[in-house]
């Protein structure tokens, strides 16, 4: 059963509750997205280490709920 983007951004604001995040379905099929992921929480962390965040806050969904997700991350204000 695909994933709502709705649920993705709930479970990312649970775990980074500063998050700005914005997903686009890549295929209109709901098991490929692309997120967008702007916390302070990033802030002195490696990219590895932010996109680790993003998906301990998806607990474990990455794989099976969750089949495909770009993911950009960024501390408020890095470009």
């Amino acid at each position: 059963m695909p994933m709502a983007s709705d649920d993705i951004v709930r479970l990312i604001k649970a775990g980074l509750p500063d998050a700005e995040v914005r997903i686009e379905d890549l295929a209109g099929d709901g098991d490929h997205y692309s997120a967008t992921v702007i916390s302070q929480a990033f802030a002195g962390k490696s990219r590895i280490q932010q996109h680790q965040m993003v998906y301990a806050a998806l607990g474990g969904r990455m794989g099976g709920e969750l089949h495909a997700l770009k993911l950009t991350t960024m501390a408020p204000g890095a470009s």
